[in-house]
């Protein structure tokens, strides 16, 4: 089951087919920062590439993570740069415990285009996938009966393998027997240590499954040795460790190649950290040793450690902080004192293991952000950030909100992510200004959590969701209709909750102002009397007033009504309706007889209009009274004609105002005889037309009456049908003159029959009047709204239709037909005359102009022309018709390239002028560039964060492209191009081209000359790029300088080939304060500087003629025995002299030696040669002896293969007593194997005896 999911997990990491767990399967489009593989085993280990087993065309590609296991891409991989495909990659697995590792061993193939993969199959003998050394620690005195659990194999196994089941299981161990069941090795018998052995036992197992192989190395340490294994296998008695023979001096050696160690930060200066010791089988002091370590890649690590040079014990010298360094890593040397010294390396890695001393720090320690009210539930305010310098198992930080109850439940925070969200509309009326106090906790475990808060202060701004309210439901003022124009008649006020412009009220009057009588000061809705007044004419106004706020859109409240009373003054005297008044009476009408009805009208009201009449100019015992209410004269005393026949007087009428106006008219009466004829109207129907606005006074008819009676007085009263008293009728000349005594209305009554009655004061007749009253135009056209209240899109196209307005007239005809027309003009709008339709007829904006007040006046077609003015309020909604706007082109930033993940970089913003959601803008690189997700952007904020770690020497520059988007339909977006620069930090040490550097110089340089140049890169930039060089191994004696800077390498001796042919330093580029080494062979290139060598030598043949035919020797016999120091020479052979007949065969490009034919006989011969070796410029010539002796043949200082009979002694023998003078020895062959004499070899064809002499 768990081969399956191996399979799963790579298939779905690659998307390739595998063909085992331990292939890597990487595309060439993999994206870095890709996790490609998990190789975990929890805590307590860690992780890096062997860099001395992986080919370094890998390294570059991988990047793991120490103390995770995770292996990700640290860039794209290339085909084209790959030596080999597939590439095999070592990764070794660490524990705190010095001793144990594994190594783990995977092949990567390489996918894409112009890859070439070379499949092998498997070797299973071969080498491990995973190599397993493990230590175990016993007491002195332990005894581990069979079955024993030595190791549990599987829990060291990445989690992907733990489940493999293996087939073949092989262990060996010379002390310890093992069995390997269900992922555990067991121990195979009882074993015991006793006191004073000092063994230590280990176990090989290798473990073979389906796709897996696994070679496990277990030994077994007492406790009293733990640290130092190789002093107790030193020590193991003769029956259990046979010592083997030794070489002297042997060098020193540590037992493992490289140690791992965790310490904990900030401990007291003096911890022990480890004990490295290394074992010398050397005696005395030739094994005594000396330890010295120095620091790798970075400098400051010597300032933290010390190691003892006796006892290899390594202390702190000083506090470690994690935050600071977390792991260093030492080169450690043990040099014995032997004669040569001899030494040893080992590596040890520190981990320093974190403690929680830092608490969170908040990147602000007081914020500000301003949100709309009323914004919706989940709307994010701003991602509060807090980092912590230590560890992530001490940095894993909570946030909460302190003061989170009462008002500020408003807000809850993300306890992970610090994000601040809305949990209630806020409302700015209710709460304007918000103080949350944020902490946050790291959760740390040593010594224990930290926390720290922040301020986060909240300003809800203002959104316009309040309409203007007024102070009073109803103003009611009175005026006296007197008051001076422009004087104040009452002030109206509105509030309103919002602020800003959206509280700003302005005022106007929207119906009501009849005649334009009132102006309303819009700021401060004082409101004047800009005409003048009059009772008479209007004596209420009921002004409607509205208030608008300056949001965008408005909020109108036209509920506001004035009521303008117009109190009455006094100044209109009483008015008679006739006058002079005229009557009849017979001399006998009873006391009481009513008369006649003087009649007066005022046009004030209330106390200034109620009338009060007297008589004036009247004697004594005057007959005739008058009632001072109702202006009726009456017969007060007896008349006699006979007596007083005609009465003159004055009456006069006075009203209560104040001060008292009055006015006088004349009356005269007739006292008529007693008569018997009836008064007879001339006609007894009349049939009369008057205009409804007809003034008072008119006259309407005369109707005349006749009486045949001598001097009779005809008086005339209206009967009956005078309505409302519209009319009054007086005697003139005989008649009766019929007036208008009080204003007609059309609307009330259209027709009077008035009856008249003719009176001589005893008969009387009657006759109808009939008044039809025509309309006049005295109604003005009144609209069905006040004030109008409408919505339109800004989008709408010109010519819609906004509204259709509509205004009555209760006149007819022509008096009622009314036009409607714009008071001011507006530009943007247009009304039809006939029907009142408000249409546009230019593009409307919300953003220039949010409303339009339309003044609209109707008019009718009337006589004089009356007209009603109302107002429409035409708000203007948005449309989201504006893309969002960025306040840069260009938004500009920095960040350090080891900025912890969130790290704020910049912000971004940008405005809509669109209203409510359409301006409501959020931020997102969604269809932009994010930087292949190393950067996000908050929302709301605009912040733009780090989302991973950065690496400068990878992207030094982000192109950035972010976007604004509204939350209108449909959505509009604006791009900004955001340019992030990572700021460099010294993260990388100097790299040398290669590890191993190789340099060829000419020998003989001019000393002082630089003869090379030694180079190393930074990928850092700036101060942080400098490289300093230097020579820190293998320059003893000081043969060679290098510049500190540019690292040229010069000469300070002569360099000769001949007595040296490499020298080998090691140099160390520094980037304070990382450092790398390489080593430098620095080979000399020969150059002809020396002559060939070559002195004189003789060849002595001795020619044994025997019965053999084949016995002379064909091959070749030497070599010309010169030699050149310079090893570029090339060696040109030839004969000068002495050498005519061809005797000897000289290969001119070898100078290899045959012997001729010719020199197959018995004769003696001796001939001086002289042999020329050349070498480019040199010329040697050496002479060249050579004898060949007759048959007897003598062997000159050498042994004859086979002797010659002893009758015959050889001839040809120079005497005892003058010896010849002998030549070098020609340069023997190393092919000649058979025994012949010391000087001179021949080849093996050459079988007969032969001696050559020195």
């Amino acid at each position: 089951m768990e081969s399956s999911v191996c399979w799963i997990w790579v298939g779905i990491l690659f998307n390739v087919p595998l063909t085992g767990c331990f292939e890597l399967h990487l595309s060439d489009t993999l994206q870095p920062r890709t996790v490609v593989a998990n190789f975990s085993l929890g805590p307590g280990w860690t992780y890096k590439v062997d860099r001395t087993l992986t080919p370094k065309y890998i390294q570059n590609f991988l990047q793991v993570e120490w103390q995770e296991g995770v292996i990700r891409l640290s860039q794209n991989v290339d085909c084209a740069r790959a030596p080999r495909n597939p590439v095999p990659v070592y990764l070794r697995v660490g524990s705190v415990s010095p001793g144990n590792f594994m190594l783990t061993r995977f092949n990567v193939f390489v996918h894409g285009q112009d890859c070439f993969i070379k499949y092998r199959r498997k070797n299973i003998l071969g080498e491990p996938d995973i190599d397993i050394h493990y230590l175990t620690e016993l007491d002195n005195t332990s005894c581990l009966p069979a079955g024993s659990l030595l190791l549990n194999v599987s829990k060291l196994l990445p989690a992907f393998t733990r489940n493999v089941i293996f087939t073949a299981s092989e262990c060996s161990g010379k002390y310890l027997k093992a069995v390997f069941a269900q992922g555990n090795l067991f121990l195979g018998h009882d074993f015991c240590l006793e006191r004073g052995e000092r063994i230590a036992p280990s176990l090989r197992c290798a473990l073979r499954g389906d796709r897996v192989s696994v070679r496990v190395r277990v030994q077994i340490v007492t406790s009293e040795r733990h640290g130092s294994l190789s002093d107790a296998v030193q020590r193991m008695p003769d029956k259990w460790n046979r010592r083997r023979r030794r070489n002297a001096n042997a060098s020193p050696q540590f037992q493992l190649p490289n140690y791992q160690v965790s310490v904990p930060e900030n401990e007291a200066a003096g911890t022990r950290v480890i004990t490295l010791k290394a074992a010398d089988p050397d005696d005395g002091e030739e094994g005594r040793l000396e330890y010295r370590m120095e620091a790798l890649f970075d400098s400051r690590s010597n300032d933290f450690f010390l190691i003892n040079p006796q006892t290899g014990s390594i202390t702190t010298v000083q506090a470690l902080d994690r935050e600071i360094k977390d792991t260093h890593v030492f080169k450690v040397t043990v040099t014995d004192n032997g004669s040569p010294r001899r030494s040893a390396t080992t590596y040890l890695t520190v981990t320093v293991s974190d403690t929680n001393d830092h608490g969170p720090v908040f990147e602000q320690t007081e914020y500000r952000v301003s949100i709309r009210e009323n914004v919706e539930v989940g709307f994010e305010v701003m991602t509060i950030r807090a980092t912590d310098g230590d560890a992530p198992s001490n940095a894993n930080m909570i946030y909460k909100i302190v003061n989170g109850d009462g008002v500020n439940a408003v807000f809850e925070i993300d306890q992970r992510n610090g994000l601040v969200r809305i949990r209630e509309r806020p409302d700015r009326e209710t709460m304007s200004q918000y103080q949350l106090i944020v902490e946050a906790n790291d959760q740390g475990k040593d010594p224990g959590p930290r926390s720290a808060s922040a301020t986060v202060n909240i300003s809800v701004e203002d959104e316009n969701d309040n309409y203007p309210q007024f102070s009073e439901k109803r103003y009611v003022v009175q005026v006296p209709e007197n008051v001076a124009v422009n004087t104040k008649v009452t002030q109206v006020e509105a509030s309103d909750k919002d602020e800003g412009n959206n509280a700003k009220v302005h005022y106007s009057i929207i119906s009501g102002n009849v005649k334009g009588q009132f102006y309303i000061h819009s700021p401060t809705g004082v409101i004047d009397v800009i005409n003048p007044l009059d009772y008479e004419m209007i004596r209420e106004y009921n002004l409607r007033i509205k208030a608008q706020d300056g949001g965008r859109p408005p909020l109108i409240n036209g509920t506001g009504m004035v009521v303008v009373q117009v109190v009455d003054v006094n100044d209109n005297a009483p008015m008679f309706v006739s006058t002079p008044f005229q009557a009849t009476v017979l001399e006998n009408v009873a006391v009481g007889y009513s008369v006649i009805h003087i009649q007066a009208i005022d046009a004030d009201s209330g106390d200034n209009a109620r009338l009060h009449y007297r008589l004036t100019d009247t004697g004594p015992s005057f007959p005739f009274t008058i009632n001072n209410s109702t202006g009726w004269i009456t017969v007060s005393e007896e008349l006699d004609r006979e007596t007083t026949e005609f009465y003159a007087f004055g009456v006069e009428a006075s009203d209560h105002g104040v001060p008292v106006m009055s006015s006088s008219a004349g009356v005269s009466i007739t006292v008529l005889d007693v008569n018997d004829n009836v008064p007879t109207f001339t006609e007894k129907v009349y049939a009369l037309k008057i205009n409804e606005d007809a003034v008072v006074g008119t006259s309407i008819a005369t109707l005349t009456a006749v009486d045949r009676d001598v001097n009779s007085v005809v008086t005339y009263q209206i009967s009956s049908g005078n309505t409302r008293n519209r009319f009054a009728i007086t005697s003139q000349s005989g008649g009766g003159l019929v007036t208008l005594a009080l204003p007609l209305d059309y609307k009330q009554e259209r027709q009077y029959v008035l009856t008249v009655t003719a009176s001589d004061g005893t008969r009387s007749d009657t006759a109808q009047v009939f008044i039809n009253v025509t309309d006049a135009n005295t109604h003005r056209p009144v609209f069905q709204s006040a004030n109008y209240q409408v919505t339109i899109s800004e989008d709408r196209p010109i010519g819609s239709t906004v509204v259709v307005i509509s205004a009555t007239d209760e006149d007819t005809g022509e008096n009622a037909r009314i036009t409607y027309v714009m008071e001011d003009n507006v530009p943007q709008f247009k009304i039809e005359q006939d029907s009142g339709a408000i249409t546009t007829q230019t593009e409307i904006d919300y953003e220039v102009q949010a409303s339009y007040t339309l003044a609209i006046v109707a008019r009718d077609n009337g006589i004089p022309q009356k007209s009603d003015t109302t107002y429409v309020e035409i708000i203007v909604l948005d449309a989201n018709d504006n893309a969002p706007q960025f306040l840069r082109d260009v938004y500009q930033g920095t960040v350090f390239e080891d900025a912890p993940v969130y790290t704020s970089v910049l912000q971004i913003s940008a405005s809509d002028r669109d209203a409510g959601s359409n301006g409501r803008l959020s931020y997102t690189f969604q269809g932009g560039e994010d930087g292949d997700g190393d950067f996000f952007v908050e929302p709301y904020s605009g912040i733009i964060r780090t989302a991973r770690k950065l690496d400068r020497e990878n992207v030094p520059v982000y192109s950035l492209k972010a976007y604004a988007v509204d939350r209108g339909v449909p959505q509009l977006t604006a791009a900004v191009e955001v340019q992030v620069s990572v700021l460099d930090i010294n993260d990388n040490a100097p790299v040398f081209e290669k590890d191993e550097l190789f340099v060829y110089v000419e020998e003989n340089s001019p000393v002082g000359s630089v003869v090379a140049r030694v180079s190393a890169s930074d990928p850092d930039e700036g101060t942080n790029a400098q490289i300093m060089y230097q020579i820190v191994e293998g320059n003893v004696p000081e043969v060679f300088q290098l510049d500190i800077f540019n690292g040229d390498l010069t000469a300070l001796a002569d360099l000769d080939y001949e007595s040296r042919t490499e020298y080998v330093i090691v140099v160390q580029a520094t980037s304070a304060p990382l450092v790398s080494r390489a080593t430098v062979h620095i080979r000399l290139v020969d150059v002809n500087d020396n002559p060939p060598v070559l002195k004189d030598f003789e060849i002595i043949f001795n020619n044994y003629v025997t019965n053999k035919s084949n016995s002379f020797p064909s091959g070749v016999i030497g070599r010309v025995p010169a030699r050149d120091p310079d090893v570029s020479d090339k060696l040109q052979y030839s004969f000068l002299s002495g050498n005519e007949l061809s005797l000897l065969l000289l290969n001119p490009e070898t100078g290899d030696l045959r012997l001729s034919r010719d020199l197959d006989n018995n004769r003696p011969l001796e001939a001086p040669m002289v042999v020329s070796v050349t070498a480019s410029v040199s010329l040697i010539r050496v002479l060249l002896f050579c004898c060949s002796p007759d048959q007897t043949g003598l062997s000159v200082q050498a042994n004859p293969i086979s002797s010659p009979p002893a009758s015959s002694p050889p001839a040809s023998s120079p005497p005892a007593s003058s010896p010849q003078p002998r030549a070098p020895s020609l340069e023997p062959l190393a092919s000649a194997r058979q025994p012949l004499a010391p000087s001179l070899e021949p080849p093996a064809s050459a079988r007969q005896p032969l001696a050559s002499s020195l």
